[in-house]
């Protein structure tokens, strides 16, 4: 029988965060979820059955306090930190000209501070143990930018992600620690509520995603004991070259 892994998962209360907390709960792990808020997680909870095997901590993943109190909680009640899913994120596609001091500030503390902060802390720990694996959500996007979709900030901070990714892989490989992305398209959460029949069409598939395709990806990542720095495209083969 495999090892309870215990794994921490980044905006955990919806979207891509709490399928990825199902997923693993249901396969036998320990999970530390975040959000920003205690009662989204204990809504989280409540919809997953309250499982023994799940603790919320609550706190803006921006904050390096909150990475700190993630590993802490990992370390504390379950006894490491195998997995990171590095999940929460925003999305904010405008024109460039139209962007704001306050767009900035927002996507870079959550998706710049908020990969940061969780990856370093946990480096410590994984890299003491010998084995552990850092995943990044980032966005295909980010690998191949689209005229249709304007958004020159995601691309500019999930740009940077996926080298880095490719970075942090060398400088942990010889500590046993993998470091890999998985790049969606457009998948069906609530990040696109409303609007996802017609952003169907950026993808070559004709379709969008689902929260499953992105699991998939990271099962098979988390799964994996000889791929590091990799970035895997979860986009209907949006990026594999010009079709429109």
């Amino acid at each position: 029988m495999t090892q309870p892994r215990t794994v921490i998962v980044t905006g955990a209360s919806s979207g891509l965060g709490f399928a990825l907390t199902k997923a693993f709960l249901e396969r036998g792990d320990n999970v530390i979820g975040n959000a920003r808020s205690q009662a989204r997680l204990d809504q989280a909870a409540a919809r997953l059955g309250h499982p023994r095997h799940l603790l919320g901590v609550a706190g803006d993943i921006a904050q390096a306090d909150t990475a700190r109190r993630l590993i802490a909680a990992a370390v504390d009640t379950f006894g490491g930190v195998d997995i990171l899913i590095n999940n929460a994120g925003i999305f904010i596609p405008k024109p460039f000209t139209d962007y704001t001091e306050a767009d900035v500030d927002t996507l870079v503390g959550t998706n710049l501070k908020g990969f940061f902060y969780p990856a370093q802390a946990a480096a410590r720990v994984m890299a003491e143990q010998g084995h552990g694996h850092i995943i990044a959500i980032t966005a295909s996007i980010a690998l191949q930018p689209d005229t249709r979709v304007p958004a020159l900030l995601p691309v500019l901070v999930k740009g940077g992600l996926n080298q880095a990714v490719k970075g942090l892989a060398l400088e942990l490989a010889a500590s046993g620690v993998q470091v890999n992305a998985v790049a969606p398209g457009i998948i069906d959460t609530p990040l696109h509520s409303g609007n996802v029949e017609g952003l169907g069409a950026l993808s070559p598939s004709g379709r969008t995603g689902s929260p499953q395709d992105v699991v998939d990806a990271v099962l098979y990542l988390t799964d994996s004991r000889f791929v590091s720095g990799v970035i895997l495209p979860v986009d209907g083969g949006s990026t594999a070259g010009t079709w429109h």
